[in-house]
């Protein structure tokens, strides 16, 4: 069969290295990729949101399946247009993609069926926003409601910091129309966890457990990145909680969608904050995480093809997942100034020493192919992967791997799976 990934990040050359391993899959297409699917892929020169673009060529080329990495495009309704041209897509429709689209719809969804979050009120207009903030104090978190590529949060520790956080999404527009509207909630302490699941709009399949890292600088300071680095297993999320967060998270979230009309098929991705073992929901994406894909496909043993099928199809529940006991981590290697402005086209060395590890895999995010050169193109730029017996072993053997990579102005996170260590160390 032929596949499309559509999609040009880290997540994306995961999923097509995994997926260029099935026995059923005779190529895989990649729109736009970069330069690590160049190679395992056909790499296609169509944009992620370009969906007639990515329609026309999947018809004329014949693709028997579009997986759909992003979420711009997923909010912008390809399944929908997929579907209606009888083509086989894996993700949810821009209905049910409103649960990361805005984020005052994911709280109303939460609210009405019963999902733990944080209390909120969302506003359209920045003095009625401002005069809430002042009322509430601080702590408070901003979030403009619209998609911001991870960087419409806020978490303001002052007042000031809110009302600037409004100004700039609501005034300043720099989210663009995204920040029209903003939602203020109260500030969750504790430790975010990632729990994905397929979903078939019935039923549910959830992954294994996995830890983001949002800030851009060590001990989570800093703006807000896209991620900065993730791992799998997360010991925050004990048997018990893995549970709970399947019980109630995932399926009142499940159950809910197909009762507003509007049944969620996809990986429903929900972002976690723990503390003294209660649980609640920070938000919803609508697509695995990017980078806690990396170390997911990574310990995700067998063919992802009949997972994806399953949920196309509504039949979950026939399929099952196995997954690597080893531990793995990604960290991302990024450019110069993010995430502010940075410079692309800026040559990378050392990436063949680094993938000739032992269990090591580079996933290539902001890169191009120059003639015989591999250089910058975004600015998260690379996802250094690794497995491990532990979650030390898996972290040391990632940082070797990104000490053999190099290029001007490159930096990282250093202290990416500590929170684990931590954890196992108590």
């Amino acid at each position: 069969m032929k596949v499309l990934v559509v999609g040009g990040g880290g997540r994306e050359h995961a999923l097509v290295w995994k997926l260029a391993q099935s026995p059923r899959v005779s190529r895989v297409f990649a729109a736009p990729g970069n330069a690590g699917t160049d190679g395992l892929a056909t790499n296609v020169a169509v944009g992620a949101e370009d969906v007639d673009g990515l329609l026309a060529f999947a018809r004329a080329e014949g693709v028997d399946l579009t997986v759909v990495g992003p979420e711009a495009p997923l909010v912008l309704g390809i399944a929908d247009r997929f579907r209606d041209a009888g083509l086989r897509v894996f993700g949810p429709t821009a209905a049910a993609a409103r649960l990361e689209g805005s984020k005052a719809f994911c709280k109303r969804i939460m609210e009405k069926y019963g999902v733990p979050t944080a209390a909120y009120q969302e506003f359209d207009d920045p003095a009625a926003a401002k005069a809430y903030i002042r009322q509430r104090g601080a702590p408070l978190v901003v979030k403009a409601d619209g998609l911001a590529a991870g960087k419409g949060v806020t978490v303001a520790r002052t007042v000031a910091e809110a009302e600037a956080a409004v100004d700039e999404a609501m005034v300043g527009r720099v989210f663009g129309d995204a920040g029209a509207r903003v939602v203020v909630e109260e500030f969750l302490d504790g430790e975010e966890a990632s729990f994905l699941a397929f979903c078939d709009g019935r039923t549910f399949l959830p992954m294994a457990s996995s830890q983001d890292h949002k800030p851009v600088y060590d001990g989570d300071r800093g703006p807000n990145t896209g991620g900065m680095g993730a791992y799998s297993p997360a010991p925050v999320v004990t048997p018990e909680l893995f549970r709970r967060a399947s019980e109630e998270v995932i399926r009142p979230v499940v159950d809910g969608m197909a009762a507003e009309g509007c049944p969620y098929v996809g990986v429903l991705y929900a972002g976690l904050m723990i503390k003294d073992g209660r649980i609640k929901v920070l938000e919803f994406n609508c697509r695995f995480g990017d980078p806690e894909c990396q170390p997911i496909v990574l310990r995700m043993k067998g063919d992802l093809v009949p997972v994806l099928e399953a949920c196309i199809d509504g039949r979950l529940d026939a399929v099952s997942l196995e997954w690597d006991p080893r531990a793995a981590v990604c960290v991302v290697m990024a450019s110069e100034g993010y995430p502010g402005s940075y410079p692309k086209g800026v040559e990378i060395h050392g990436l063949d020493t680094a993938a000739g590890r032992e269990d090591v895999v580079v996933f290539h995010a902001g890169t191009r192919r120059d003639g015989g050169r591999v250089v910058t193109s975004g600015g998260r730029v690379l996802g250094v992967t690794a497995l491990g017996s532990g979650v030390e072993e898996a972290i040391r053997r990632a940082y070797g791997a990104v000490g053999d990579i190099r290029w001007p102005g490159a930096h990282h996170r250093t202290d990416i799976g500590r929170k684990a260590l931590d954890r196992l160390a108590r």
